[in-house]
């Protein structure tokens, strides 16, 4: 039976944060009477920006276990957190589809045998700062610690859309937000999409997930509650939170932030712009989180953490990472605390020597195909993919 689309203004109330935004956003409730969790107190993030919401977690919290918790997982939104009235909140698919649907938030919970899969999601503009270094790149000056890896569980996209029925000429899928984002004088939603045959792989291939749960619980105000796409290996802005519709279409979405954003430029020229690819995938990528910038070590043997993430691709993962601690000339292979999966982080510890001559910590990674992380990264304009080596200055007495 197709249930009858449903007009968004019908069933929707969406608010705005005030100007606590990210540090004392409300707590909202679901179908069961279960409270969500509200945005993470001030002292767990690193804030950017109140309104909208955006932080960071210390890195050192990142090398702490796989799955990073909701008070460590960074935020990033590019308008103010929406208020939905989960009762009333449905998921639309249409467009290229013989049967146009509406799905309840208990619909989706219970209607659908649940997938869990585990995915690290990175914001394109994880490590925007070092391009900085460089020269100055427009947005967040994120630090490395725009990245978590979770458990998300939810319904397969896939499945969605075969009861839906895709029509033969769809190339494109369309996520759109139910947030409101301020641009150009105007009112928009946050969107995008994705290529149909990544819509309608499975999970574990690359395909998404429209999930309504975070490491065992329902997705937080501030993650997308309640329900969010996840694309494995895609960087964060392709899922898309507080989903409220799916469009099926023969061409990419028109939204701003596929056509207008998120892309690599390397200047101001607004036909660039235009002509420019989105940004789908992350590059092969790590970190130090331990030990911090700038700290103070004894001379010797000492311990060094971090994470690593290969390309978004199906068939790799991160296969080595190495550390050097006098510029490059010698590498230390570190060992792994996490075991190799596509789409996944990969967590490492290394036992580092360091000398008086030590003024930093390097770290690089190579994927199971051999991309190996570059010493530096590209500069582009809107200070997205950095992924040259990270260095962490150090001094040691």
């Amino acid at each position: 039976m197709t249930i009858p689309r449903i007009d968004r203004r019908a069933f929707l109330r969406i608010g705005v944060t005030g100007a606590a935004g990210l540090l004392a956003s409300p707590s909202f409730r679901f179908a069961s009477g279960q409270d969500v969790p509200s945005a993470p107190p001030r002292k767990e993030l690193f804030v950017h920006s109140k309104d909208p919401p955006n932080g960071e977690p210390a890195l050192a919290h990142l090398a702490d276990e796989p799955l990073t918790p909701f008070e460590h997982f960074y935020v990033r939104s590019n308008g103010s957190t929406p208020a939905i009235d989960v009762a009333d909140y449905r998921l639309e698919i249409s467009g290229l589809v013989r049967n146009q649907l509406a799905f309840s938030y208990q619909q989706l919970n219970v209607r659908f045998r649940p997938q869990k899969i585990e995915a690290t999601l990175t914001c394109a503009g994880n490590r925007r700062s070092e391009h900085n270094r460089i020269k100055q790149v427009k947005g967040v000056s994120w630090g490395a610690g725009a990245i978590g890896n979770a458990r998300w569980t939810g319904v397969p996209l896939s499945v969605l859309l075969r009861a839906a029925e895709v029509k033969e000429e769809a190339k494109h899928v369309w996520f759109e937000g139910l947030d409101s984002v301020k641009h150009g004088g105007e009112t928009i939603a946050f969107g995008g999409s994705i290529p149909i045959d990544r819509a309608m792989a499975g999970p574990d291939e690359g395909g998404a997930l429209i999930a309504y749960q975070m490491n065992g619980r329902p997705l937080g105000a501030e993650h997308g509650y309640p329900a969010r796409a996840i694309v494995p290996g895609y960087v964060g802005a392709r899922s898309v939170k507080w989903l409220g519709r799916i469009v099926v279409s023969d061409r990419p979405s028109d939204n701003h932030f596929l056509q207008g954003a998120y892309k690599i430029i390397t200047g101001d020229d607004p036909e660039e712009l235009s002509n420019a690819p989105p940004i789908y995938e992350f590059p092969v990528n790590a970190a130090i989180c331990v030990p911090e910038s700038g700290a103070m070590l004894k001379a010797g043997t000492i311990d060094v953490r971090g994470y690593a993430l290969a390309p978004g691709e199906p068939d790799r993962t991160i296969d080595r990472v190495e550390l050097s601690s006098d510029g490059g000339a010698t590498w230390t292979a570190a060992e792994f605390t996490t075991p190799a999966r596509p789409f996944c982080w990969r967590l490492w510890q290394a036992k580092l020597p360091v000398t008086l001559d030590t003024r930093e910590l390097i770290v690089r990674a190579i994927d199971s195909k051999g991309g190996v992380q570059p010493e530096r990264a590209e500069w582009n304009a809107l200070g997205y993919l950095y992924n040259g080596w990270h260095r962490v200055p150090v001094r040691v007495d």
